[in-house]
């Protein structure tokens, strides 16, 4: 299977708030305009940023649910697997603005916890103060910059599972991120020699129950910097995916579904992830932590569980050259929804 590829600006849905059927596809560049609109409580729209440094891992999202918004942090010191995390839960989401735009600013304050991502054109910059980290009293700030570089391509894809319930989704691999992160008493330099961003934006009209795997990491492999990024579950007999990776700036695009092995009863059980029908992907996953994060809010149930740690094995990029990967960090996740 080859999903269609969109090479010009498209919008996702009809003037009735429907599916367009020109909307569906994959794309490498966000061309595909987000106009969400109707269907009251099915409306998702998120902004999550997870930022991978040799030291830290921290995320950010700022997310609305349409009738509450969830906006949250979380930051893992690698080494000795100190982790922390706040979440602000804000009913029908007020104060909170989510644009259809992939490089539109977003923002959220409050006096628990205030994030600003700041579209500066070709860049984003990330901006987090929370005076009580974790609920410990710890004070944690961010003040991060990623970068695109002019001509690295991303995956952004509309998965359809009809015309009333659909999703367009950008994930972008492997950009430059550099900054300071400023956690208790200590200090992180964040630099772009080593450092990446991974950006996952959202916006769809979802049904009610939902499942997903998600994995993803960024770092250099075979002297090259490379992005990965696959799915499972939510793509599911939609004949699209979000699976595909990103060489030195350009998209490889895996038209296959992902094989997901994992052990349910133990998730720190290395992972094992493989192309369905081909040798394109052949990767193993070593967790080094777990984060089990559930929400049980009467109309809102989550549990996830989001595995930090390493790939390594080899990916297959379009011309048929394989790339070695070893020790990638990034993360695996397993997740199920009602919302």
């Amino acid at each position: 299977m080859t999903a269609r590829e969109i090479v010009e600006a498209v919008a996702m849905c009809d003037q009735q708030g429907k599916l367009s059927p020109d909307g569906v596809g994959w794309a490498r560049h966000p061309i595909i305009a987000c106009n969400v609109k109707g269907s009251l409580f099915r409306k998702k729209k998120w902004n999550y940023w997870c930022v991978t440094s040799p030291q830290l891992l921290f995320s950010a999202t700022i997310s609305h649910l349409d009738y509450a918004a969830v906006i949250f942090i979380y930051a893992l010191d690698l080494a000795t697997k100190k982790f922390q995390e706040k979440t602000v839960v804000v009913p029908f989401g007020k104060g909170c603005n989510m644009p259809d735009e992939v490089y539109a600013s977003v923002r959220y304050e409050s006096p628990q916890l205030a994030i600003a991502f700041e579209e500066l054109g070709g860049s984003t910059s990330i901006k987090v103060h929370c005076p009580s980290f974790g609920g410990l009293n710890q004070p944690f700030t961010a003040s991060l910059l990623i970068e695109r570089p002019q001509d690295h391509e991303s995956l952004n894809v509309v998965i359809p599972w009809s015309r009333e319930r659909f999703q367009f989704t950008s994930k972008m691999e492997a950009l430059p991120a550099s900054g300071t992160i400023h956690w208790h008493e200590e200090t992180y330099s964040i630099s772009r020699t080593d450092s990446y961003g991974c950006l996952d934006f959202g916006r769809g009209k979802w049904p009610y129950r939902a499942e997903w795997n998600w994995g993803a990491a960024s770092g250099r492999a075979d002297g090259r910097t490379i992005g990965l990024n696959f799915g499972g579950k939510w793509t599911d007999g939609t004949g699209q995916n979000e699976n595909g990776f990103v060489v030195n700036g350009r998209l490889h695009k895996i038209h296959e579904d992902m094989i997901w092995n994992y052990n349910q009863q133990n998730y720190m059980e290395p992972w094992h992830l493989e192309t369905k029908g081909s040798d394109r992907v052949k990767l193993r996953f070593d967790p080094i932590f777990e984060r089990i994060a559930a929400t049980n809010a009467v109309i809102i149930t989550s549990k996830v569980h989001q595995l930090i740690g390493t790939y390594s094995g080899y990916i297959v990029d379009d011309s048929g050259e394989k790339i070695i990967i070893s020790n990638l960090l990034g993360w695996a996740e397993d997740h199920a929804a009602k919302w």
